[in-house]
């Protein structure tokens, strides 16, 4: 039976109790010191009341306070429902009322967003800080919960139970809860440790937040196989490089719009990076370019990897540059259309997946747990084409477009418009509604600093002769950057506001040319360009 996460940390503290599992701040972290805080943690709570169940709200950027009160949480049965740090209060008093904490971990400079939040649902008695409080907040200094710890010895709790809460994005503006048992992150961990091309002897730079499953599930298979990694409060691509640089890193993983920073700092300022050996990115489409590139620049392949909060380490990295996804031997996959049958190959379905490390469900929402998980099959809402155990990504299947009944990839059509011209650092399209049509194709540029508007006539001419008429994008925007939610990815739905929003139809802004009739596949078409700031 696969070790559950306190097991598999209790093991590394007997056998290699000295030894570094992390550092932060260019202090080491030894497994002992893990557990043996871990453990006085999980009693403290247990004499503050807190019971297998309870929800431990968990409120801080990457600190090695976070990973002690993770595994508290796993040793005691106490549910952690960490929070992103990006939200505001307005986000999190729903949030929080929804949870019911038994108490509250967080620091400093985060408590603002959760100040004002009533008593009631959060009592002032039960807010603990690991930093100390600004001029005038309350929280009590969480060194108190070691002072308070229980003598008795908590039974490990059950490994089908809830063990965290991940909030992630609702279609509805209600973010839900995904449900991972200590059952499922050990089947994740496992699966991403198998064939997954790790090794103890590895090394990683971890500004993943902990708040997300990617940082979480990459820390938890970092202390089960003992690679050390480096502990970054946030990402900051300089910060990233000189971390891998000083501890030799051997490997990465971050997201696209991350490693476009990395790129863009290393041509300010190179590092040696001879000791990485791979990178992986995923939570957005890459493009092909940006791989091209940071393996120029850094010696190492930079490799598509695939995986959801709600479902972890089915797949493996791609083999080659692309929107290309490896099935692993023995994964349940399934691609189907939209009556459930198998697709053919190298048609277009959407990614089914099944197996042990799947999540428990949407806490307290069965409706949406029913809906996602059907038959015991995880419906992904990815839309990808299989060849053999090759996955290609296509889209989202939510964003698709539709324009007179065909459906375009925005992913395909945003690598186009990267690799259509040097001027392009980064490129999204999303679907107008359109009365005639149901969707019009609208995209959005981020261009290299020096780089005018006006390029972007140049961009659509030569899109014309790469992509059929439909597929063009009809307006196209030149931002200064292109909105990102809180995991980094494009923000499709502030895109979407932006270009149906009369104050930013392209040209009605200042500076902006008039509208061009282009000749497109032999047919005019009227296409716009713009620029916002």
């Amino acid at each position: 039976m696969k070790p559950v996460p306190i097991e598999a940390l209790m093991a590394q503290a007997q056998s290699r109790a000295r030894e570094t599992a992390f550092v932060f701040h260019e202090k080491a972290w030894t497994y002992e010191r893990i557990a043996v805080e871990s453990e006085r943690l999980a009693r403290g709570l247990a004499a503050r009341g807190v019971r297998p169940g309870d929800r431990v709200v968990l409120h801080m950027m990457n600190r090695p306070e976070y990973i002690v009160a993770y595994y508290a949480c796993f040793r005691l049965g106490a549910i952690a429902a960490p929070l992103r740090t990006a939200f505001t209060f307005a986000e999190l008093e729903p949030i929080l009322r929804r949870l019911k904490p038994a108490l509250y971990i967080g620091e400093a400079a985060l408590y603002e967003n959760i100040a004002a939040l009533d008593a009631a649902v959060l009592p002032r008695d039960r807010r603990f800080m690991v930093d100390a409080p600004c001029r005038g907040q309350d929280g009590i200094p969480w060194e108190k919960l070691f002072e308070s710890e229980g003598r008795s010895d908590p039974a490990l709790p059950a490994a089908d139970k809830p063990a965290v809460l991940i909030t992630t994005s609702g279609t509805t503006g209600q973010p839900k809860f995904v449900v991972h048992t200590a059952a499922t992150l050990s089947e994740s961990v496992h699966l991403l440790s198998d064939g997954g091309g790790w090794s103890s002897d590895d090394a990683l730079a971890m500004p993943l937040p902990l708040a997300h499953a990617s940082g979480l599930f990459v820390m938890l298979t970092c202390i089960q196989n003992g690679m050390r990694f480096v502990l970054i409060e946030s990402f900051d691509a300089a910060v990233v490089l000189d971390a891998m640089e000083r501890h030799r890193c051997t490997a990465h993983i971050g997201f696209p719009a991350q490693y476009a920073a990395m790129l863009a700092s290393l041509g300010e300022r190179p590092r040696n990076l001879g000791s990485l050996r791979f990178c992986l990115t995923g939570g957005d489409g890459c493009p092909v370019d940006l791989q091209l590139k940071f393996n120029f620049s850094s010696g190492a392949p930079l490799h598509n990897f695939w995986a959801s909060t709600e479902s972890i380490g089915t797949l493996s990295f791609g083999r080659r540059p692309g929107p290309f996804m490896q099935i692993k031997d023995r994964a349940r996959v399934r691609v189907v259309d939209e009556t459930g049958n198998e697709v053919a190959e190298g048609e277009t379905g959407e990614l089914l997946v099944c197996g042990p490390n799947l999540f428990a469900g949407y806490w307290e929402d069965p409706h949406a747990t029913a809906e996602s998980i059907r038959d015991g099959w995880y419906h992904t809402g990815d839309l990808v084409q299989r060849q053999g155990d090759e996955l290609t990504y296509v889209a989202r299947k939510k964003d698709i477009i539709i324009r007179g009944g065909t459906n375009i990839s925005p992913a395909e059509v945003e690598q186009a418009i990267i690799a259509a011209h040097a001027a392009v650092e980064e490129a999204a399209v999303v679907g107008v509604p359109d009365a005639v049509l149901g969707q019009r194709v609208f995209g959005f540029v981020k261009l290299a600093g020096g780089q005018r508007p006006s390029v972007v006539l140049d961009i659509l001419e030569i899109l014309s002769t790469r992509l059929a008429a439909y597929k063009v994008p009809e307006q196209l925007l030149v931002l200064d950057a292109l909105p990102r939610n809180a995991l980094s990815k494009v923000d499709r739905r502030t895109l979407q506001s932006m270009a149906v929003s009369p104050g930013l139809v392209p040209d009605a802004q200042a500076g902006v040319a008039s509208p061009q009739v282009k000749r497109v596949n032999g047919k005019s078409s009227n296409r716009k360009v713009g620029a916002a700031g």
